[in-house]
């Protein structure tokens, strides 16, 4: 049993409490801490957790053998190495840092300490993508040749609590939801090696107009607007927008586009369906049932394939190396928007290997070490 202690008790950290409970077998959340103490010791309180802690106080504690880093973006890195020069695994929310060199140093600081280091996204072992993953696996596209990925909305200040962020370097939608359509189509079509793109920023002031902050004015420090292409090392183009300027739109979230036939993925912020896939010869698309399971909202399970990792000495399929490689990704084609050439990716990563068919929440414990 993997004993983890959470750094980061915002917005994002009750789906991870909550789903702890799903993964008790393999982890335990025993500990939880934020700048705010008060802030911890509430969500102690409501998830039964033994111990609130400060953060210093929860890195010096010999019990916790992993961080669940729930920091902003800026402090991903920084929080993340503290967590490891004290001896303790990490596992980090995406991105695993702002710029290709603090992510550098988080994987520096594992290799040299023997500890692993994972993150999120873990959207990539819910059902609907590790349908998809098996539907291009066993043929039904073909070889793949192209793919299209598209996220696409008017940004976080007409619902955040606290949206700023959103709009800081290590933020924009490239950095807060490429991460989840650049992992899925790794995941589904293996490494990146060039990239080129064009990005800017569209609105250099925003207004929030949720609740507490209404009416407080963000500055806008990074791009909004990001259309990037894609060369896999398949030898497969690719093609992503991600925007925050977008009022409407009807566009797929991603498609795959093979030699035989089209391959329909749902969105990679979730972990259901619906899978569809069109062969050159199908008057149609079909709907195709879901191989795998964890298809509800599953946050945690990129852990517990974690846990399993440390516990087996095996590799856990979200980890530092593809998600340093996603962040490769995305600074190159920021990158290629101010030079204006293509960007080559120096970093590359193992294409994580699927699920066991038919895996779920009741023999997860067994099909995961498979």
């Amino acid at each position: 049993m993997i004993k983890v202690g959470i750094i980061g008790c915002g917005f994002i950290s009750d789906i991870y409490l909550e789903n702890s409970k799903r993964f008790n077998k393999l982890y335990e959340i025993v500990a939880c801490s934020d700048l705010n103490l008060e802030l911890a010791k509430q969500k102690a309180d409501k998830f039964s957790i033994p111990h609130a802690y400060t953060t210093n106080d929860l890195l010096a504690d010999p019990a916790i053998d992993l961080v669940i880093n729930l920091t902003i973006p800026s402090v991903h890195a920084e929080v993340a190495i503290a967590a490891l020069r004290s001896g303790k695994h990490v596992y980090s929310e995406k991105p695993i840092a702002i710029n290709r060199e603090e992510g550098e140093m988080v994987l520096k600081v594992a290799k040299e300490k023997g500890l692993l280091v994972g993150n999120a996204p873990d959207t990539l072992l819910g059902g609907g993508l590790q349908t998809s993953r098996k539907l291009i696996d066993d043929g039904w596209i073909g070889k793949p040749v192209s793919a299209t990925a598209f996220m696409m909305n008017h940004g976080h200040e007409s619902w955040h609590p606290s949206p700023e962020f959103y709009y800081k370097k290590g933020g924009g939608p490239l950095f807060d939801m490429g991460p989840y359509y650049l992992t899925a189509l790794i995941f589904l079509m293996g490494p990146i090696t060039r990239v080129t793109g064009s990005a800017n920023i569209t609105f250099p002031e925003r207004m929030i107009i949720s609740e507490p902050k209404y009416g407080e004015k963000i500055h806008v420090e990074t791009p909004t607007q990001i259309n990037g292409v894609l060369d896999f090392e398949s030898g497969a183009v690719g093609s992503i927008i991600t925007s925050f300027d977008t009022w409407h739109h009807h566009l797929p979230r991603i498609e795959i586009h093979g030699t035989e036939g089209s391959l329909s993925v749902p969105d990679p912020n979730t972990f259901g369906g619906p899978v569809y896939v069109r062969r050159h010869d199908h008057l149609d698309w079909m709907e195709i049932p879901l191989s795998h399971g964890f298809t509800d909202n599953s946050r945690g399970i990129g852990l517990a394939d974690m846990a399993n990792a440390i516990l087996t000495g095996s590799t856990p399929r979200a980890n530092g190396e593809l998600a340093q490689h996603v962040l490769d990704i995305m600074q190159g084609i920021l990158d290629a928007s101010e030079i204006g050439q293509h960007v080559e990716i120096k970093s590359r990563c193992s294409q994580p290997k699927p699920l066991h068919i038919g895996i779920n929440e009741d023999n997860f414990n067994e099909l995961i070490k498979l």
